[in-house]
C-alpha cells in the first residue's frame, strides 16, 4: 500500500511531469498514461481519472491545447495535446523551482545522515 506521503508528493510533481511529456511532442491521455508508467518504472502509474483533470486544468490555464484527430486506420477520434508557448515557458519555471527545492530537501536529507 502506498504511503501519504508518497501519494502527496506524486500530487505535488505530475502537473509539471504532465506538461514535461507534451512539451516532448503532441500525445493523447492513453499514450500519456503509457508513457508515465514505463518512464517511472510504474511509480506514476496514474488512473485515467487522474490525469483528465490535469489536462483539464493545464488546458484551462493556457499551458496546452487540445484538438480531435483521427489517425490511419482508426474510426474513432482522438484527443491530441499540444504544447502551448506559454507551456513552455512555465515548465522551465517549474523545472527551475523543483531543481532549488530538490537542491533543498537533499541537504535536510544529508545533514540527517551525518
Amino acid at each position: 500500500m502506498e504511503s501519504r506521503f508518497s501519494r502527496q508528493l506524486k500530487k505535488g510533481v505530475l502537473e509539471m511531469v504532465v506538461l514535461g511529456l507534451i512539451c516532448k511532442e503532441p500525445t493523447y491521455g492513453y499514450e500519456l498514461l503509457t508513457q508515465m508508467d514505463k518512464q517511472s518504472n510504474g511509480l506514476l502509474l496514474l488512473k485515467e481519472g487522474t490525469l483528465y483533470p490535469i489536462l483539464y486544468r493545464l488546458e484551462d490555464d493556457g499551458l496546452i491545447t487540445a484538438q480531435w484527430q483521427t489517425s490511419e486506420g482508426r474510426t474513432a477520434p482522438r484527443k491530441v495535446y499540444t504544447a502551448t508557448d506559454k507551456g513552455f515557458i512555465v515548465l522551465q519555471e517549474q523545472h527551475n523551482t523543483w531543481k532549488q527545492f530538490t537542491t533543498c530537501i537533499d541537504q535536510f536529507c544529508e545533514e540527517e545522515q551525518s
